[in-house]
Formats: structure tokens, sequence, C-alpha cells
């Protein structure tokens, strides 16, 4: 439910409101914008006289959302929301290019790669230390030695670091990372997302393989449920009958998403394909349809990766592909 106020209303009067919601065990998601107020209340609302709500004389209007979504709901807060990393702003007309390898493999691969994709303009560095693998004989990741390569890279370049967590088992190794993300595989991992939560740390949620948009954003209030806000989403592609490519990139996905909710939507072109020729094209179209930022597999020898290499951009091909985004980014009047 939502309690929009009236314009200005008086805090004093704001307030009695709000703790008389707290005090029927409901929780409170307040968002003041420049023309309107919104309370937005999580919990049992069918007890709720709306009727006696709206005689209040700060409140303009109560509406139900009958979506299962309400805090990650953009009626709750109408404002799109930013989440700040290092000074970094990623949301709102602002533009973002996270780009590295899919698995850290050694000191001085990380570190020459996050000098490079550096150079060509990319402000977060990503690289996988916990690799979630179809095959148990795969290589699985260097674990914790590869977070402190990550972080060796980090103190380098001065890049924030974005990383993918596995387990809530794992969350301490975590603290110096700026961005956990949360891969495709777990998406429904809910004992992860509740743990996450709790945490204060910027969290990169991305789609399952055959997940819809719904199920989607209710990953996400699964921990916004616990208090952590700081959201970016990421369509990276889903599972369907095509085998043209990996996935099927779902571009749909971020018009959809951004009406639907307040958080960021970033786009992943290199897990949505499979194709690294493919990944500047979609790139473009993402920016044109409103991504907030994309994610880019870059690897200094593609052909040597010891994972996903067959979909790595070189570094030349990367340098070529931001140049291409910066301009698309321009044309849509989008900070860089």
């Amino acid at each position: 439910m939502i309690v929009i106020l009236k314009k200005n209303p008086e805090k004093q009067k704001v307030d009695q409101l709000v703790e008389s919601f707290k005090k029927l065990g409901l929780a409170i998601h307040y968002s003041e914008g420049t023309q309107t107020t919104i309370v937005g209340l999580v919990g049992d609302t069918s007890r709720l006289d709306m009727d006696a709500i709206c005689a209040n004389e700060i409140v303009e209007t109560v509406k139900r959302i009958t979506e299962p979504y309400k805090a990650a709901n953009r009626r709750f807060h109408p404002q799109d929301t930013i989440v700040e990393v290092k000074g970094r702003k990623i949301g709102e007309g602002n533009f973002t290019v996270i780009a590295g390898p899919c698995s850290v493999e050694s000191e001085e691969q990380i570190i020459c790669v996050a000098q490079e994709i550096k150079k060509s303009g990319a402000q977060f560095l990503r690289g996988g230390a916990f690799k979630p693998r179809t095959s148990p004989y795969a290589f699985q990741g260097l674990e914790a030695d590869g977070l402190k390569l990550l972080l060796e890279a980090k103190k380098v370049t001065g890049l924030p670091i974005v990383t993918e967590i596995m387990s809530q088992t794992h969350i301490d190794l975590f603290a110096d990372v700026d961005i956990i993300q949360v891969g495709a595989r777990n998406m429904q991992n809910f004992q992860l997302l509740k743990e996450l939560g709790h945490s204060d740390k910027p969290i990169l949620l991305k789609r399952g393989l055959a997940n819809t948009i719904e199920e989607f954003l209710m990953s996400a209030e699964y921990i916004m449920a616990g208090g952590n806000n700081n959201i970016i989403l990421c369509e990276r592609g889903i599972r369907t009958f095509e085998t043209a490519t990996r996935n099927t990139p779902d571009l749909t996905a971020i018009p959809l998403i951004k009406r639907y909710s307040h958080l960021p939507v970033i786009f992943d072109p290199s897990h949505a394909t499979g194709i690294p020729w493919l990944v500047e094209p979609l790139s473009k179209a993402a920016i044109a349809i409103g991504a907030d930022g994309l994610m880019i597999e870059v690897h200094n020898n593609p052909k040597e990766a010891l994972c996903d290499g067959a979909q790595s951009l070189n570094f030349e091909q990367f340098d070529q592909v931001m140049e291409t985004i910066k301009n698309r980014a321009d044309v849509e009047q989008k900070t860089f």
C-alpha cells in the first residue's frame, strides 16, 4: 500500500502518521520527491481502513499495490535510485562500464587487464574469484587468493572491483569488495539474498537463465526486505530454443524493468550472446533503450583464457567498443 501525501506536509504530522503505521507492525519506505511525498507500507495492510487514512488532513490519496514486489516498485519510489560507489554514480542519467575477465588467473593477468580497461575508460574492474561452472571438472576460480589479486589490481589502478559471491558463508571474505555480484545461477538462492540484505555493500543482481521479470524483481525484494537498497539489476540474456547465441538477449527487459522499478539496470552483452562481435551493436542498442551501464568481458589473451575466452574481447576490440559506447552515451545525453 502507498499513502500519497499532500504537497509540503507539516513534518510533525508526517511523523505522527508514520509512527501510527509503525505501531501496527508495518515497515515504512519514505520517499520525498520534488512534487510528491510517498509513504510506502510493507506488511499486512489488509486490516487498514483506507477511508480513515484518506481522512487525515495531510493525505492526498491511498492506493493498494497488487504486484508482489513492494520496495523495488517504482510506485513506492517514483525517483530513480542512484547507487554510489567510491564517488561513482550508477543510475539516473549516469552511464557505467564494468569490464574485466571472466576469471582471475594470476596477478600479472588481472593487473594487466585492469590497466588496459582503465585506459579505455571503464570505471569498474570485474573478475571472478569464485566461479560457478556447469562441469565439476572445469576451472572453479582461485577463490580467496583470487580476491586478494583483485584487491592488488585495485591498489595499482584505483578501479573499484566487482566480483561474484556463491555462498553466504563467504560474506566475510568480501569485506573489501566494492560491489558484490550475485550470478544468474544464484538469483534465487534466497538464503544468500537474505544475508546480503543485512550487508551495507552494493549488490549487482543478475537475472536467472530462465526467470521472469517479476521473479527477478522479487529476488531484489528479498535483499531490500533486509534493509539493503543498494541494488543494481543486470540483464544477461535468458535461455530459449534459439542456439545461434549462447543465450537470447532480452533487451525488452530493460525498459520494462525501468517502468516497473526504480532500481538501476545494466546489460551484459558478453553473456547474452557469447559472441564478441555482437557486443558492440548490442551495447549501442542497450544504451538507446535506457540501460544505465554495461558489463563486458575483456581478457589479455582470450584464446588462452581459463574461462569464457570465446566470448571475451581483447584490448584492441574493447577500446573500439568503448569509443562507440562513449559516442552513443553522448547522443543519449548520459553522463559517462
